[in-house]
């Protein structure tokens, strides 16, 4: 690593382990996803092949048990990887996130049968997994969920749907919070469902503004039979499965933004440094240098929130929570912010597609939003500001 990257990590030294993954995930990054983004992109293409490719790289269960062939890795490592592949395509990173969250969800909280039964294959990338949670009527009052599962013998009989689900259709298992009980939080359970499962069903594929080489679907439920062992853990544990995997989902997502907004960063400088104007480089411009001078701070500042709430939740730390909410908060916010700045250097070429900026910044725009708005962020700091 050169001396001007290395300045990135300020306070974190990475160890040798650390750069080794950090160099892995680059170099697949530069050379199987980031000649391809573009293309993708406009496409709509969703690269299994590509994606497939990540499983013998140990980024199938990034912090699974090497057990089940996982990587045992911690959430500063992890943060590393998708930073990594990011700054390549923001949703392809994200998706490797998604299907990480899930298995992780069936290392942790799954009994032994079950993983064995499914981890192996998702740890190879065999399998795909998503993550359901949200509902047309029920988004950042997750505890509202109405998909309703009905035991019924050894299966639960499952109705209802989910809404804006990545890898819908395409992937092979569904991590899915279901109500087995009454309303609130004590009645959501875990389901782990496997495509082709009579009753399950796909909506159409979302049109969206960015993350367009991964399908958003519905997932629909019309009398699903779901074997209760299938069940992660007991009754009505399903929706601390849910946060929990949230907190660690969030330190990913703005894992996913701070690389896409790096990599605006990098293309802006070497535009700035290039492009001439008034008979010199446009970077020998103040106001362009105090803007790309806030850029690099804003960045930076992100990057340490990140890396410093990441060691937190290796060190299971009691606020983890707290710092994982505030780091997705700051660091998609300046994430976009810094995307969008770096578009605004290229100006009229920035808009274009070619230069893959307008791409990072739909893509990174809906790192907003997913894992918890950043308003619900707001709450969860609250909350554990004033003791609840």
């Amino acid at each position: 690593m050169d001396a001007a990257v290395d300045e990135r990590y300020g306070q974190f030294e990475l160890n040798a382990d650390q750069r080794a993954i950090q160099d892995m995930a680059r170099s697949f990054a530069a050379d199987r996803v980031a000649p391809n983004a573009l293309k993708w992109d406009l496409d709509h293409h969703f690269p299994a092949d590509v994606i497939r490719e990540t499983g013998p790289l140990g980024m199938g269960g990034i912090y699974v048990h090497e057990d089940v062939g996982g990587s045992a890795l911690g959430r500063l490592d992890a943060a590393l990887i998708f930073e990594a592949l990011s700054a390549a395509c923001p949703g392809f990173s994200s998706f490797i996130s998604i299907h990480n969250m899930a298995s992780w969800m069936i290392d942790t909280y799954g009994n032994e049968e079950q993983r064995q039964r499914f981890l192996p294959r998702l740890t190879s990338m065999e399998l795909l997994a998503s993550y359901c949670l949200t509902e047309p009527s029920s988004g950042s009052d997750a505890a509202a969920l109405r998909t309703r599962a009905v035991r019924d013998g050894d299966h639960y009989v499952l109705n209802g749907a989910k809404q804006f689900i990545s890898g819908a259709g395409d992937n092979d298992i569904y991590v899915t919070m279901v109500r087995t009980g009454d309303d609130g939080p004590g009645g959501i359970s875990t389901l782990v469902i496997e495509k082709g499962t009579p009753g399950l069903s796909f909506g159409a594929t979302e049109h969206k503004m960015g993350w367009h080489m991964q399908s958003t679907r519905q997932v629909i439920f019309e009398d699903c039979r779901v074997p209760v062992e299938n069940r992660l853990s007991e009754e009505g544990k399903g929706f601390p499965i849910a946060m929990a995997g949230l907190d660690g989902g969030r330190l990913n997502i703005a894992a996913c933004s701070l690389g896409g907004a790096q990599s605006a960063l990098d293309k802006a400088l070497a535009y700035a440094g290039e492009r001439k104007a008034f008979g010199k480089t446009i970077n020998q411009f103040q106001a362009l240098q105090f803007k790309l001078a806030d850029m690099e701070t804003e960045l930076s500042a992100a990057r340490i929130m990140l890396y410093t709430a990441a060691a937190k939740y290796d060190a299971k730390a009691h606020d983890v929570s707290k710092w994982s909410a505030m780091a997705k908060r700051f660091v998609t916010d300046t994430g976009f912010e810094v995307a969008n700045n770096a578009l605004q250097v290229l100006g009229g070429y920035g808009y274009l597609h070619d230069y893959g900026i307008e791409k990072l910044v739909r893509d990174l725009r809906v790192h907003q939003i997913l894992e918890g708005t950043n308003e619900i962020m707001r709450v969860i700091i609250a909350r554990h500001l004033i003791g609840r």
